[in-house]
C-alpha cells in the first residue's frame, strides 16, 4: 500500500515542551505579522503528556516569556517554592548545607514545583487553540529526505510508523502503512536520546568535535501522605547514601498540592560497577529516615523513569542541518546543576521558531537555520548553561571532591572559570564484572518499597505484543557471549522496568536474554548503557507505551 503524504511548513517531532513552545511561538508570530503558515505537530504517546516525566521543580522564566499571561490563562504552576534543602546524607543521618553556602543553582526561589504532564498538556491546549495540528498517537519513525533539486539530501519531513505489522515484520491483518509528513523545516523534539536524532547526529555529523553526551536515568514516583507529612512548597535535594562516594547521584522530594509528594532518585549513568541496580537504589533511598518521614502512612499513586541528558554545552552536538533543527533534550539543553530542564526546552523551542518563521518569510526551505545557533548563543540560556558547564565533570570525581570543586567554581567564580572539562561516553565506564563488588539489595516491603513489575503497572505502560519488537539486537549473540560473560549481564539490573532477563533453557540449561519489551518505559537507558552499544531503541507503533497521570 502506497503511503499518504501531507504538507506543512513546519513539522514539530514531540510533544514535550519545547515542541509545544516551537508550535505556540510560530502561531504567535504569524498572528502578529498577519500571515498564514501550517504548523503540525506530532506526539508518540496516546495523549499529550502521557510521556513526560520530570521532578520538577520549574524556573517560568521562559513561559513568562512565552505567555506574559500565563497565571490569567490558567496555567497549572500551582505550588511556589517555600523553602529549600540540601542533604549530605549518610546511612543513619544527614547534614544539611547553610543556605548562605548553596550556589545560586541550588537555590529555588521564584521557581514552582510542578507536574510536567500536566504543564505540557496545557501548552497542548494553548497551541490547538492558536490553530497548531496536533496528532497523539502518531510517533515519527522513519527520517524523509529530498531526493532531487538543490536541496538534494535535506531532511524534508518524517514518515509515521505502519500499524499492524507482525512480530516479523510482515503485514498483519489490519495493516496500515504510516503516512508521509512533510514540511520546509522539521524540528526535533523528541526528549532525551530521541531515536531520530540519533541518526540525525550521524547522517549530518552533529558531533564531529563535540563530547559524547553522557547521561542519568531518572526515577521518580508520586504519593498522597498525610497531612501531618506534607509542607507545601517544601523542596529537598540529597547526595550521598546510598550510593557510594565515587558514583554520582542524587535524590529529591518535591512537596506539591492536594497532599502530594514526588520523590525520586537520579543515578549517573557513568557509574562502574556492572551489579548496582539504579531502580534498588531508588527503593532504599526511601528508607532513610529524612526520606521516609515524609512518606510513612502515605500511598503510592504513580512510578517512571526517564534518561536524562547531562553533560552541558561541551556534549551539545550542533543544533541545525539542512531542513531543520534539534530542540530541547533531543539536543541536550538540560541544565543538570539546577536539577532542571522545562525552561531550558521551552527557550530552545521559541528560539527554534523564531528562525524558522524569518526562514520562510524570506521563501527559504529546507536549509540550516543558522539563526537558531546565532540566537541562542547571544541568550539568557546559553549564559545560564555556559556557567554550569563543569557540573558533571567535577562531579564524576567523586561526591566531596566534586562537591567542593563546583562549589568553588559557582561561589568563587561565578561560573566564569577559564576551563572547560570534558566528558566521556556512558557505556565505556563499566569495570568488569570479576572486577566488581556484588551489591545485596533487601527484598521490598511492599509498603515503602517495592519491586519491578508492580511499579510498571503503576505506569499504565502497554504495547501491543503482536508488533516488530521495538528494542533491537544488532547482534544476537552479544548479550550472552559479552554481556553475561563479562559483565554479568547488567541490562537486568540498569532497566528499570524488568525488560531483560537472563533465562535458561533446555537440557543444558543454556542461557539466553529474554526481552520483555511490553514493560518498557520508553526510558531509553538501554540504548545509552548497554556496554557493547548493542541495543538500539526504536519507537513501537503510535499510542504505546507509559500513560503518565501528570507526572
Amino acid at each position: 500500500m502506497e503511503r499518504e503524504s501531507m504538507e506543512f511548513d513546519v513539522l514539530i517531532v514531540g510533544g514535550g515542551p519545547a515542541g509545544l513552545a516551537a508550535a505556540i511561538r510560530l502561531k504567535q508570530l504569524a498572528a502578529e505579522q498577519e500571515r498564514d503558515i501550517s504548523v503540525c505537530l506530532i506526539e508518540k504517546g496516546a495523549e499529550i503528556g502521557a510521556h513526560i516525566l520530570s521532578g520538577a521543580v520549574m524556573d517560568p522564566r521562559a513561559l513568562t516569556e512565552l505567555f506574559p499571561d500565563w497565571k490569567e490563562r490558567g496555567a497549572p504552576l500551582n505550588t511556589a517554592v517555600t523553602e529549600d534543602k540540601v542533604i549530605f546524607l549518610n546511612e543513619t543521618g544527614g547534614r544539611q548545607v547553610p543556605t548562605n553556602l548553596l550556589p545560586d543553582c541550588f537555590v529555588n526561589h521564584g521557581n514552582y514545583i510542578v507536574r510536567l504532564g500536566n504543564v505540557a498538556k496545557w501548552l497542548g491546549e494553548q497551541a490547538e487553540a492558536l490553530g497548531v495540528e496536533i496528532y497523539p498517537g502518531f510517533a515519527g519513525a522513519e527520517l524523509l529526505y529530498d531526493e532531487t533539486g538543490e536541496m538534494r539530501g535535506a531532511v524534508k519531513g518524517v514518515a509515521t510508523g505502519d500499524m499492524g505489522l507482525t512480530r516479523e515484520g510482515e503485514q498483519g491483518p489490519n495493516y496500515q502503512p504510516g503516512m508521509e509528513l512533510h514540511a520546509k523545516y522539521t524540528l526535533f523534539a523528541e526528549g532525551c536520546r530521541g531515536h531520530l536524532g540519533k541518526q540525525l547526529e550521524a547522517k549530518f555529523s552533529l558531533r564531529e568535535g563535540v563530547d559524547p553526551q553522557t547521561y542519568g536515568i531518572g526515577l521518580k514516583e508520586l504519593w498522597e501522605v498525610p497531612a501531618e507529612c506534607h509542607r507545601p512548597g517544601l523542596v529537598v535535594h540529597t547526595a550521598g547514601w546510598p550510593l557510594p562516594a565515587d558514583t554520582y547521584g542524587g535524590g529529591f522530594v518535591y512537596h506539591l498540592e492536594d497532599n502530594l509528594v514526588a520523590v525520586g532518585y537520579v543515578v549517573g549513568l557513568n557509574y562502574s560497577n556492572p551489579f548496582l541496580s539504579p531502580f534498588e537504589e531508588f527503593q532504599r533511598y526511601k528508607t532513610h529516615p529524612e526520606i521516609r518521614k515524609y512518606l510513612e502512612g502515605g500511598k503510592r499513586l504513580a512510578y517512571g523513569a526517564r534518561a536524562i541528558a547531562a553533560g552541558g554545552l561541551q556534549s551539545q552536538p550542533r543544533l541545525v542541518f539542512p531542513g531543520g533543527a534539534l530542540i530541547g533534550d533531543d539536543a541536550g539543553f538540560l541544565n543538570a546543576a539546577r536539577i532542571k530542564g522545562s525552561h531550558a526546552a521551552i527557550k530552545s523551542g521559541m528560539l527554534a521558531a523564531e528562525a524558522a518563521f524569518e526562514a520562510l518569510g524570506a521563501e527559504r526551505q529546507r536549509d540550516a537555520l543558522t539563526a537558531f545557533p546565532a540566537a541562542f548563543r547571544s541568550s539568557w540560556l546559553y549564559d545560564e548553561l555556559h556557567k554550569t558547564r563543569n557540573f558533571k565533570p567535577y562531579m564524576k570525581k567523586g561526591l566531596w571532591l566534586g562537591s567542593l570543586l563546583f562549589g568553588i567554581d559557582q561561589k568563587l567564580f561565578g561560573g566564569k572559570v577559564p576551563w572547560t572539562l570534558s566528558n566521556t561516553a556512558d557505556h565505556t565506564a563499566l569495570k568488569p564484572a570479576a572486577e566488581s563488588t556484588r551489591i545485596d539489595y533487601p527484598k521490598p516491603d511492599g509498603v515503602l518499597t517495592f519491586d519491578r513489575l508492580s511499579s510498571v503497572f503503576l505506569s499504565n505502560t502497554n504495547h501491543e505484543e503482536e508488533q516488530p519488537c521495538h528494542l533491537q539486537l544488532k547482534d544476537a549473540a552479544v548479550p550472552i557471549a559479552v554481556n553475561l560473560a563479562k559483565y554479568d549481564a547488567p541490562e537486568q539490573r540498569y532497566c528499570p522496568a524488568g525488560v531483560y532477563e537472563i533465562v535458561r533453557d533446555g537440557e543444558n540449561n543454556a542461557p539466553r536474554l529474554q526481552i520483555n519489551a511490553q514493560n518498557c518505559v520508553h526510558c531509553k537507558t538501554c540504548d545509552i548503557k548497554d556496554p557493547t552499544q548493542n541495543i538500539n531503541w526504536v519507537v513501537p507503533q503510535g499510542g504505546e507505551g507509559p500513560i503518565y497521570q501528570g507526572m
